[in-house]
Parts: C-alpha cells; structure tokens; sequence
C-alpha cells in the first residue's frame, strides 16, 4: 500500500470494535486515563519514552497528536475498555515500510489491567485491520531484550520470534539489544480459519 492511502486512511483513523474494547482516535480528553499509567517508570522501563512527568505534559503530547491525527501521520488508537468507559492504553502501528507492505505494530496497556489479555485482544483487532484493509502482508513487533511479557503476546496472536539484533537501538542513552517477532499475511489467515 502507498504512504498517500495509509496517511489518508489514517487522517480518518476509523473506529475499532471488540467483544471488550473500542479502539479509536486518541483525545485531549484522556490525558487523565493516560498519565494514570504514563506517570510510572516501571510501565516505560521497556519502552522508548519516559515516564510522563506531570499532566499537563501529558496533555500537550495528547494535542500534539491531535495534528498528526489530522495530517494522517499517526497510527495508533486508544484502548477503551468498554465496561468502564476508560482508556486503558494504546495499541496501533509505530512504522510502516512501503517499499515491502510491512507495518511494524505497538502496544502499552495500563498495569491495573493486565493479565486480562486486553492487550492480545487489541492486537488482533490491528492486526485484522492491517491485513485486511490494508493488505499487508507482514506485520512484525519488537520488543527489549527481557520483556518476556510483551513477547507473549506476540506468541498469543500467532507471532513467531525471529531472533534478536543485538545491542541494535539506542534508547535512553544505552543500547538495547532487540528482539523481532512476526506474522505473515498467509498465517495470519490460516490462524483466523481456525478460530
């Protein structure tokens, strides 16, 4: 698929439904939900950003997504945990790689709520509407070397583990050795026929 249809797909982020979530635009309106996990070290320690250190920054970060929403240069959708009306995380595609039609996809859930597999559930919801929609043909996830729960969610939707690319990112001033998991278009739908 072409950068002009994603960034116009996505200028429009279509809504998202599950059996226990909704994933949708991300608003100024959920600084508040966002901060809540954002804040702590411990929810970032394997992420590329740091904590939030207040809520107005989270504020500013949600309005400056806000632009990106509109140009169509920004992928990702809040998770709504239905039940509660809250949004509890994100989860959405971090790059694409037009050349070989291959979205690269990420996902933070609040640690009040997980063990739930809400973050597998919205996966495979992005994952559906990555080859589907968009007709990809590869999605892959990474993921910091010794976040063995993030890659259990990778294997949960039917990722394989493709190995680690050693000391491959700087993040925060260190390098991170990286570990690269995916699927398929063809797995994808054989999983699905399955189900």
């Amino acid at each position: 698929m072409k950068r002009e249809e994603i960034y116009r797909i996505f200028s429009n982020i279509p809504t998202l439904q599950t059996k226990r979530l909704t994933l949708r635009r991300l608003m100024v309106s959920d600084a508040f939900d966002m901060y809540e996990y954002a804040k702590n070290s411990e929810v970032t320690e394997y992420l590329t950003w740091e904590a939030h250190p207040n809520a107005a920054y989270t504020r500013e970060y949600l309005q400056y997504l806000g632009t990106h929403y509109n140009v169509g240069d920004f992928f990702d959708w809040g998770v709504i945990l239905d039940e509660e009306d809250k949004m509890i995380g994100t989860c959405g595609f971090t790059r694409f790689d037009y050349n070989n039609n291959c979205g690269e996809v990420g996902y933070v859930i609040n640690p009040a709520y997980r063990g739930r597999e809400i973050a597998a559930e919205a996966l495979m919801k992005v994952m559906e509407f990555g080859f589907e929609v968009l007709g990809l043909n590869r999605i892959e996830a990474k993921f910091m070397e010794g976040n063995k729960a993030s890659m259990r969610v990778m294997e949960k939707v039917g990722m394989t583990f493709e190995g680690y690319h050693r000391a491959s990112m700087i993040i925060k001033g260190e390098y991170k050795t990286i570990g690269v998991s995916a699927i398929l278009r063809d797995e994808y739908f054989k999983l699905k026929n399955q189900r």
